[in-house]
């Protein structure tokens, strides 16, 4: 616009100015020259508009947003025109007790109170982005601050909101997944109405009055001393139950054993031993019993 402007008037000096005046006279032939090549040079590169990645032109006409939105590449616009750029990536608001991590400076962690009345400390990270075709209509209706107008106020909103249907103690365990799930349709919901897409909402930390820490810390432990006892219970029901079966075991295999013998069967075993006794080239005596259940004795070296 300034070229164009500074062309105007050195082709108006080149038009009005009159050869008999000095010394402006002498260059009115140049004057209007170089004001033709202003105003088109000026022209042309108002005319032209590149729209870098990640981002769309809205177009505003002597201070009237209009509807139509250029894209990303070389555009022909009208030179009259200005073309405001606006990013349509994808945008991470935090709201965090982190310093140096959020949006606004110093503690930003959203506190609520639960169903009982308790409040809970809750830090999120939302990922968003402006939908391309209703760029025009967020500048119109809130503009280019619109984290600060819409995002932030609905998130902290919806934030409290839901948590006031919970317990602290299941927002924290039990039912967090449930509180997210409820939570990321009702601010996507707002969010679509106003133009934005909610890409992604992502709850870091859930910060507990420290009784309730307390609380389930010691509900924790309970929870896992039962458990530890239900397996030793498991571990020595197993052991019992093993000792039985062998003993079953051992009953009847002397029961097969006792069944399996008879006198004569012992008889012919004890000769077997005495006659290996006899013939082994060890010195000995051997002294026979003196009935045929008395077994022998060895003396020996």
């Amino acid at each position: 616009m300034g070229l164009i402007l500074i062309g105007v008037i050195a082709l108006f000096l080149g038009i009005t100015t009159k050869r008999e005046a000095l010394p402006l006279g002498n260059f009115k032939v140049l004057l209007t020259t170089v004001g033709i090549i202003l105003i088109i040079s000026g022209g042309l590169t108002k005319a032209i508009k590149t729209i870098d990645t990640g981002e769309v032109g809205v177009i505003k006409l002597f201070g009237e947003v209009q509807d139509e939105v250029i894209y990303e590449g070389l555009n022909i616009v009208n030179p009259l025109v200005d073309v405001i750029e606006v990013d349509i990536k994808t945008q991470n608001y935090t709201m965090t007790s982190i310093r140096g991590e959020g949006q606004v400076r110093g503690d930003d962690a959203i506190p609520v109170l639960t169903k009982d009345g308790l409040q809970v400390i809750i830090d999120l990270t939302a990922l968003y982005r402006l939908l391309p075709t209703q760029a025009p209509d967020i500048l119109r209706t809130i503009g280019v601050d619109f984290e600060a107008v819409i995002i932030r106020p609905i998130i902290r909103s919806k934030i409290r909101d839901n948590a006031a249907s919970y317990e602290a103690i299941e927002l924290y365990a039990a039912k967090r997944e449930e509180f997210e799930t409820r939570l990321r349709n009702a601010i996507e919901s707002d969010f679509a109405e106003r133009g934005f897409n909610l890409e992604q909402l992502l709850i870091r930390k859930i910060n507990l009055p420290n009784s309730v820490k307390e609380s389930i810390e010691r509900k924790i432990t309970a929870d896992q001393e039962a458990q530890r006892m239900e397996f030793v219970l498991a571990k020595e029901t197993q052991e019992a139950e093993r000792k039985r079966v062998e003993a079953r075991g051992i009953a009847d295999a002397q029961k097969i054993i006792n069944s399996g013998l008879s006198e004569k069967l012992l008889r012919f075993e004890q000769i077997k031993v005495q006659k290996e006794l006899v013939n082994s080239p060890n010195a000995k005596i051997i002294l026979l019993g003196n009935s045929k259940n008395s077994p022998p004795f060895i003396i020996g070296n």
